[in-house]
């Protein structure tokens, strides 16, 4: 995380609690709390007035003049149930994102709607988590954003395995499970691989161009003209 994202974080998360220790911040920003006593020099040096202390905690002294969004209460509702699926669902670094997204919303919008946040009854829970799948998701991620090849160790549900070289072009969740498309160099075709079958994968240093019909949309066609 850059350090002027990092100073915009602690912000948000000073406008949504009355008072947050440097250790706290810390584990959140995942960063040591000597990191966070700058962070807190700089930003008062620049303005924003957080009172506190070391081994206390810090707090905003009032509320900065943001513009509030406005939301309704199903739309709040919206954000707080796609957030927690993307937190429960969508590995480890949209994970942080999407609670990122929950500290700015909660941080601006009017005050009786705030409650609505933690009013929510409607959960994503996975019962059993698994680091590695949420490793594998984060890679594949990596990998579609910069067009990279991947090499898997993959094992299908007969238990056979296989290494493949797959140009990924897309993610698909399944309610439970997600399954990565891309373009197979082996078959020389499109292919779905399932994330929690797939026991390595490795972005490799070679990007691929998308070829004509080898893309994500060349798939989707011809899903669709498969017979019902």
């Amino acid at each position: 995380m850059r350090r002027a994202d990092r100073l915009f974080q602690i912000v948000q998360i000073l406008r949504n609690r009355r008072l947050v220790t440097a250790k706290a911040l810390a584990e959140r920003l995942e960063v040591s709390e000597r990191t966070i006593y700058r962070d807190i020099q700089v930003l008062s040096l620049s303005g924003i007035p957080i009172e506190g202390e070391a081994g206390v905690g810090y707090a905003l002294r009032h509320s900065l003049d943001i513009p509030p969004l406005m939301f309704s209460a199903a739309e709040l509702e919206a954000l707080v149930v796609g957030a927690r699926m993307v937190k429960t669902w969508a590995g480890t670094e949209l994970g942080r994102s999407a609670q990122s997204v929950l500290d700015k919303v909660t941080a601006v919008v009017p005050a009786e709607l705030r409650d609505r946040f933690d009013r929510s009854k409607l959960f994503a829970l996975r019962f059993s988590p698994r680091e590695d799948l949420d490793v594998t998701m984060d890679i594949c991620r990596q990998a579609l954003d910069a067009k990279r090849v991947l090499h898997l160790d993959y094992r299908r549900g007969d238990g056979e395995f296989s290494q493949r070289r797959i140009r990924p072009l897309g993610l698909y969740f399944w309610g439970n499970v997600w399954t990565l498309v891309g373009w197979c160099e082996l078959r020389g075709d499109f292919r779905n691989f399932r994330l929690d079958r797939i026991e390595r994968a490795l972005v490799l240093d070679e990007t691929f161009s998308e070829d004509a019909g080898q893309t994500l949309q060349d798939f989707i066609r011809s899903m669709h003209c498969q017979p019902q």
